[in-house]
């Protein structure tokens, strides 16, 4: 498929699918899940058709044998999933319209849950029948549209169709859909110039996983550069606050092929990765100015301590009850990013740009910072700054 022909795919597919949205009653946040799940679910479908043959062989070959295996298990080993019939998309769209869509695409979620522990309690489900508030085909119409993915597509297609269903979905959600989704012209500048090729990759804010997307594209772009031995392995750890969100981060990761885990944490209160030092790579499009972190949780925090605290200069404020807390959150941000890297790491991240010019603890932070050598430089892109380590000074001055 050339770059034209997925264009006009995306284009189509979105079209169609939000004509459906504008007439029901539906927030663009109401309907993303579900819609969402059923490009997985045709990914997973086209992934198995794939394999079916050789599932089938194998399961017949070993069958009263001493090695005879169940057949989803055989499936999972090859293909990375196990569908039964009533899981297969062809059933699901040759339903008679009488029969409930919505029930039966959440009894098939909830099927291919059953043999994916990775995806347990992940894949949408009662989110499809709020498809029917108003208009009980929606989920049936849903399933047609999709239905127009050419069966040959690979996870490449399906993964940029993810992707691009995900911005126009941020984009139709207005400021808030910027918690889940980093425009990828973004992403792909911060890839291209961290050019993570091997190794451990950390997002301790990763969203719906846009950031390690990205990066396992940018090895498939340049596999041929890749040193001798260099087999581009990447293994991706993400943390996101909202389930929801991190629910979209699996499915993206499933859709693309990636390895990886992606937890529910706090990032201020919890650590789950054990991130001091861990990483290869961080990339990251954290929250700006949050001013609502309470001083004691992360002030003997080696996260979040190593090159100073943000302090305020002023009194406690009342709305605070008493408990001093950070005055603006960015600095804490890139003290976690910079303390989450081995001795060798890189890491790009964006910022509000007020952070590169904020006075009193937060300027001698940035100044320890810089003295220590681990920021060299940054890149505005509009009202943003993006980071990156003086490991890349002399690479980008010389292809300038």
């Amino acid at each position: 498929m050339t770059s034209d022909e997925l264009k006009q795919l995306e284009d189509d597919l979105w079209k169609s699918a939000d004509t459906l949205r504008t007439n029901s009653d539906l927030k663009a946040s109401e309907y993303s899940t579900p819609v969402l799940g059923l490009i997985f679910l045709k990914f997973a479908d086209n992934r198995y058709r794939r394999y079916e043959k050789a599932i089938l062989a194998e399961y017949t070959k070993l069958k009263g044998a001493r090695r005879e295996k169940k057949i989803s298990e055989i499936a999972v080993e090859k293909s990375g999933f196990y569908l039964p019939d009533n899981a297969r998309y062809d059933y699901l769209l040759k339903l008679p319209e009488k029969e409930d869509s919505a029930k039966a695409i959440k009894a098939a979620m909830k099927d291919i849950e059953k043999y994916k522990s990775e995806l347990a309690r992940v894949l949408p489900q009662d989110e499809y029948f709020g498809l029917t508030r108003t208009d009980k085909s929606i989920p049936k119409q849903l399933l047609k549209n999709f239905a127009d993915m050419p069966e040959d597509a690979n996870g490449d297609v399906f993964g940029q169709i993810y992707e691009y269903f995900l911005g126009n979905f941020a984009m139709a959600e207005g400021q808030g859909g910027g918690e889940f989704f980093t425009p990828r012209s973004v992403v792909r500048l911060m890839v291209e110039i961290i050019e993570a090729h091997r190794g451990k990759v950390y997002d301790p804010a990763c969203g719906s996983g846009g950031m390690f997307v990205q990066s396992a594209q940018f090895i498939e772009r340049h596999r041929h550069e890749l040193a001798k031995g260099d087999d581009g392995d990447i293994y991706v750890y993400g943390q996101e606050k909202t389930l929801a969100t991190v629910k979209l981060a699996k499915m993206n990761l499933a859709v693309n092929g990636l390895r990886g885990e992606i937890r529910q944490a706090n990032t201020y209160y919890e650590d789950p990765y054990g991130s001091f030092g861990a990483f290869d790579y961080v990339f990251a499009n954290p929250p700006f100015n949050v001013d609502d972190v309470s001083l004691s949780t992360v002030e003997k925090d080696r996260r979040f301590n190593t090159y100073g605290l943000p302090r305020n200069k002023s009194k406690v404020k009342k709305s605070d009850q008493g408990k001093e807390t950070v005055p603006n959150a960015n600095c804490l941000r890139i003290n976690l990013i910079a303390t989450s890297l081995k001795p060798k790491g890189r890491a790009a991240f964006v910022m509000a740009n007020s952070a590169s010019d904020a006075r009193h603890s937060e300027a001698d932070i940035r100044k320890t910072l810089i003295e220590q050598n681990l920021i060299s430089g940054k890149l505005p892109v509009e009202n943003l700054d993006i980071y990156f380590p003086p490991s890349m000074q002399e690479e980008m001055n010389s292809e300038a």
